[in-house]
């Protein structure tokens, strides 16, 4: 790209002295880590199905000779081994823990440490975006605390287990995806990111096209095809390495490069919600009442209201979100983009028949964050309104209440 030429996103959002500084930025961060690092006292590590693997790994082997312990019920048997039904870039993800087991520095999956690195990875992303943006100081501090703790985010996170770690190693990917593809061009950076993103969550690779578009948009106005070409390229180095591993793996643990083995979990298929199979257009209907309709239950007795502990309506937990509703960008190409990765998101998360089993809300709707992040950017007035406040207090204090009944009570049972 020749210097004359800006890209869009910065005409929209330039580089300016920044009104928060990298000091506040790793001071939210380190705040934001602490507070979910002891969200839970009882963070389910035992659930560690990608840290298990990932130790079993560097011994040199993906399989188990024994079965695994009862509770881990997705090692499935396959030719006289046990395999995880987990994707390999999430047992990656593990690695550089399952290193700490091996020099002795640890025994079991640390859950509340990955789950803080998480939290202020996620902080810093998000902080480091919107002060690109032409907002007040506060809305940067109030947005980025209403997605980490008005959201299922913070519940869902903090169980621990081998599905939410996944779930937040997507959310910082996409964060980190977006950051270094529309903001501060580094193509191979953003490869990684996306890279760790639908590593740990597969459906996440269907907005590679968007990602890719907004990587050189500015190369296609100016008509530089090569400098795109080579972008892309560049972008598509390590997610291209990780998808054919991926795919070695796969056929290394069941004979197929496309089964993943959920299907092979012993009675999954005979279970009511996948009487289609596991994804069915047909599972679509039941699942936006599941993740937008979907009402808390009341009891005659303190807790009063509660919510079910297999899925609720994140408008309800989480009413601020409807101000993505709101007119009006900065970038329309941008906002556009992101409304549009939401719903093939949203799609694919529909078309499955388990809304996610034991959660808070819809946690498979983290994934859509980053992109909601952006919309809500993109059409923020510079500062919060007092109708903003009083939903974001709101969205807070609901998903605060949550945290307390899954984590501190035994009100929420399974």
């Amino acid at each position: 790209m020749t210097e004359e030429f800006a890209n869009p996103a910065e005409e929209q959002h330039p580089p300016t002295r920044p009104h928060v500084s990298n000091l506040a930025i790793g001071l939210s961060a380190l705040a934001a880590g602490l507070i979910y690092f002891f969200s839970n006292p009882k963070a389910n590590h035992f659930y560690d199905y990608t840290f298990r693997v990932a130790a079993n790994m560097l011994t040199g082997r993906i399989g188990f000779d024994e079965p695994q312990p009862s509770w881990l019920n997705e090692f499935v048997p396959y030719d006289g081994l046990y395999y995880s039904v987990f994707p390999l870039g999430s047992v990656l993800t593990m690695i550089p823990f399952a290193v700490f087991k091996a020099v002795g520095l640890i025994t079991d999956m640390p859950s509340s440490l990955i789950i803080a690195i998480i939290a202020a990875s996620a902080c810093a992303l998000m902080m480091l975006i919107a002060r690109r943006y032409d907002v007040s100081a506060t809305r940067i501090y109030v947005l980025t605390a209403a997605f980490l703790f008005g959201t299922w985010t913070w519940t869902n996170i903090t169980f621990g287990g081998a599905w939410q770690l996944a779930l937040g190693f997507a959310l910082i990917g996409q964060l980190g995806a977006i950051y270094f593809t529309v903001f501060y061009k580094r193509p191979l950076l953003a490869g990684a990111f996306f890279a760790l993103a639908f590593g740990n969550r597969t459906e996440v690779l269907l907005v590679a096209p968007i990602l890719m578009w907004l990587l050189v948009r500015d190369e296609s106005r100016v008509g530089s095809i090569e400098a795109a070409i080579k972008r892309v390229a560049v972008f598509c180095v390590v997610p291209f390495i990780l998808g054919v591993s991926t795919l070695i793996y796969n056929y290394v643990r069941f004979d197929s490069f496309t089964d993943f083995g959920y299907s092979r979990i012993p009675g999954v298929l005979d279970e009511p919600w996948y009487r289609y199979g596991i994804f069915s257009v047909w599972y679509i209907p039941g699942q936006i009442y599941e993740m937008l309709f979907k009402f808390w239950e009341t009891r005659n007795h303190f807790p009063f209201p509660i919510p079910n502990g297999f899925s609720a309506s994140i408008l309800i937990s989480s009413p601020f979100v409807l101000l993505a509703a709101r007119q009006g960008s900065r970038d329309r190409v941008l906002k556009y983009l992101s409304w549009a990765a939401i719903l093939v998101l949203c799609i694919v998360l529909w078309m499955h028949g388990n809304a996610g089993g034991w959660q808070f809300a819809y946690r498979y709707a983290i994934v859509c964050l980053p992109w909601l992040f952006m919309i809500m950017l993109e059409s923020a007035p510079k500062r919060v309104s007092v109708a903003e406040w009083a939903l974001i207090s709101f969205s807070i204090a609901a998903n605060a209440y949550a945290t307390w009944l899954f984590h501190w009570t035994e009100h929420i049972k399974p």
